[in-house]
Order: structure tokens, then C-alpha cells, then sequence
């Protein structure tokens, strides 16, 4: 009888334990989603192919550092054309969007029939998509001061007026130009400015999952439109929907 207590001492003891350990488990989650890394959805066609719709994201946010002066302590590295970054939307910045570098800060930018021109010299870039045949002069011969177009943000077209010398675009301090993969069908920079360096989130390191949009899959029925049908018919069919082959992919 009196082994009772110390019984339920120890099963006291090992509850306290678990407790501990269950606490300790989600500091460190949080404390990796707040600072680490950050999931994220890919939402438009405007990166394929090399982002896709349904691609899930892992997001490194300590890779290029705060900005700040305290940056030194790590071995970040500086933005570089070329980089795909992830970045609050500077028309309205609860929103996020993907993009990859076109022009760093005192880069001067031009679009010649599509292709990019970076301080005089044709830029190398076989990542880049092509959809349409037609010519839209602002979009493939930009920067044009003399064609407001649908779609183009106000103070942008304001703004770009003033930093257009020889018909090439001066990105100022502190300030990135992006540009979508898929060229021909991206709200980017050519349409609403700069990306600040304060908006910059990270850069996608993984696909961890990759889903075909079930829409497209689900048999004809009279309840085919409805969101919870939807629902449930992906979590049915999961591995059937997964891109396999893009699952955990590494985003360069």
C-alpha cells in the first residue's frame, strides 16, 4: 500500500514531462514559421512552368537577412537578378506574390520584342515562357511613357515617367524589379512598379507538395460545382491528384 504514492508521483512526474516536451515542440514551431520559413500556395499561371498552380511552397525567410544593419551576424547573401522571390504585394501588401528578379537597384531595364535588355546587355534567361503570338507593344517593348494601358497601376505610370532615360528603366535604391516566368501572362512590375526591399519575405527552397487542380478531374455530376464536393473529392483521391514527380522539388 505504499507504493500508491509514489505511484502517482511518477505518473505525475511523466504527464508534467510530456506537457514540457508538447509546450517545447510548439515554441519551436512557432518559432520556425515566424522567422524561418513560411508555407505558401502558388496562385496564378504567372511563373510556369517553373511554379505551377497547386505547387505548395516552402519559403526561406532567413536567406537574404532583415535589410538591417544587424545582417553582418549571418551569412546571408544579397538579392540577385535571377532569384525567385516571395514578396508582399506593393499594391495592396496583405497580399503575397511570386516573381523572379529582372533588375537590381541601379540596373536600367528595357524589353526589346520580349526580350530583356539589362544595362545594354541581352539577359540569358531559358526559364522564361512564351503563350501568345501577338504583339502587345507595352508589355514586350517596355518601358512605353506613351501608352497607358488596362490594368496599369496609377501611380506607377506616374512614378515610371520619371525614371525613364533613353528608353530604359533606372531601378532606384532599396528596390527590385520582377517579372513573372510565364512573360506573356504576368501582372508584374512592367504593370504596378518596384518591389521594396522591406516587402521581401524569401525565396521558395521546396515544393513540398504538388496537386493537379481537381476541377479537371471530377466526374460529371449534379453537385460537380459545389466547393464541398470538390473538397471531398480531392481528399478521396490524393494520390491520384499529387504531381508526384514535382513533389518535394527544390526551387531554383
Amino acid at each position: 500500500m505504499t507504493a500508491l504514492p509514489n505511484a502517482r508521483v511518477e505518473r505525475g512526474g511523466d504527464w508534467i514531462a510530456s506537457l514540457q516536451s508538447l509546450l517545447a515542440t510548439v515554441v519551436i514551431a512557432v518559432f520556425v514559421i515566424t522567422f524561418v520559413v513560411q508555407a505558401f500556395q502558388i496562385p496564378s499561371e504567372s511563373m510556369e512552368n517553373t511554379l505551377l498552380i497547386g505547387d505548395y511552397l516552402l519559403v526561406d525567410k532567413l536567406c537574404y537577412g532583415s535589410g538591417g544593419a544587424g545582417d553582418w551576424l549571418l551569412p546571408y547573401r544579397k538579392i540577385r537578378r535571377g532569384d525567385i522571390i516571395v514578396f508582399h504585394y506593393p499594391v495592396h501588401p496583405a497580399q503575397h506574390f511570386v516573381k523572379r528578379v529582372v533588375g537590381i537597384p541601379g540596373d536600367r531595364v528595357r524589353l526589346v520584342n520580349k526580350r530583356v535588355y539589362i544595362n545594354g546587355v541581352a539577359m540569358n534567361e531559358p526559364y522564361v515562357r512564351y503563350t501568345k503570338f501577338e504583339s502587345d507593344p507595352f508589355r514586350d517593348d517596355f518601358p512605353r511613357t506613351d501608352l497607358p494601358v488596362m490594368g496599369l497601376e496609377g501611380n506607377w505610370w506616374l512614378q515610371m515617367r520619371k525614371l525613364v532615360e533613353n528608353g530604359q528603366l533606372i531601378v532606384p535604391d532599396g528596390h527590385y524589379f520582377v517579372m513573372g516566368d510565364n512573360r506573356d501572362d504576368s501582372l508584374d512590375s512592367r504593370y504596378w512598379g518596384f518591389v521594396p526591399r522591406a516587402n521581401i519575405i524569401g525565396r521558395p527552397l521546396l515544393i513540398y507538395w504538388s496537386v493537379r487542380d481537381s476541377d479537371h478531374d471530377v466526374p460529371a455530376s449534379p453537385t460537380a460545382g459545389d466547393k464541398l464536393y470538390h473538397f471531398a473529392y480531392a481528399m478521396t483521391h490524393v494520390f491520384q491528384l499529387t504531381r508526384w514527380d514535382r513533389t518535394f522539388r527544390f526551387v531554383n
